[in-house]
């Protein structure tokens, strides 16, 4: 199947925002800008639409779910809310947590992402199907009740053939790899300062 995408280009040509556009400000206790933020990980969204089936909507709608609690709030107050961690205090602050719940449960939505793409990347014979179900073990898993399992677990085994994936992120294989690498280990640095905040004092209500 020929790629979407003009000659030399690829996926992540296409996104409105990438990981790697994310500001973190290492001079401000590595905050991280929250449009931005949620204008990348609406992006990322696109990935599910890559893989093809429709075992994903249900991922898929979690995020953007998710996305919107965020946004909303931003939206409600956004001198209070221009990095995700201030977002989360003043929330906390006003006696609410909707969208502090949402940026936990994004959070681990994207940690099951990266968490499979990095073992795919690693691992050149891995099919996605196994990198899948291991990220989802890993991740959202153990906070998933026995109603939506297997609805995640469906959606894990129906992943397209690892070769069918990358020709679908684009033609030069090379380039697919080089910029999935970039995305990913922003993705992945943006995630450990969430993560780690998230695990903190200040966002517990």
């Amino acid at each position: 199947m020929a790629s979407p995408y003009p000659p030399g280009g690829t996926f992540f040509n296409t996104l409105k925002k990438s990981f790697v556009d994310v500001p973190v400000d290492a001079a401000k206790d590595n905050a991280i800008s929250t449009t931005e933020f949620l204008d990348a990980t609406e992006s990322l969204l696109g990935l599910f639409d890559v893989l093809g089936s429709v075992a994903f909507t249900p991922v898929k709608s979690d995020m953007g779910g998710n996305i919107k609690k965020i946004r909303d709030r931003q939206l409600a107050a956004p001198t209070l809310s221009g990095t995700l961690q201030d977002l989360v205090v003043n929330e906390i602050k006003e006696k609410k947590h909707v969208a502090t719940e949402g940026l936990l449960w994004l959070s681990r939505g994207l940690d099951f992402t990266a968490q499979a793409l990095r073992a795919n990347l690693t691992n050149g014979s891995e099919e996605l199907s196994a990198s899948f179900r291991g990220a989802y073990s890993n991740t959202l898993k153990p906070h998933h009740g026995f109603l939506i399992k297997p609805v995640f677990s469906a959606a894990m085994s129906a992943t397209p053939y690892r070769k069918d994936f990358y020709k679908k992120l684009g033609d030069d294989e090379k380039k697919v790899s080089e910029e999935l690498e970039q995305w990913l280990s922003a993705l992945e640095h943006v995630l450990g300062v969430l993560k780690g905040f998230m695990a903190s004092k200040a966002a517990k209500w």
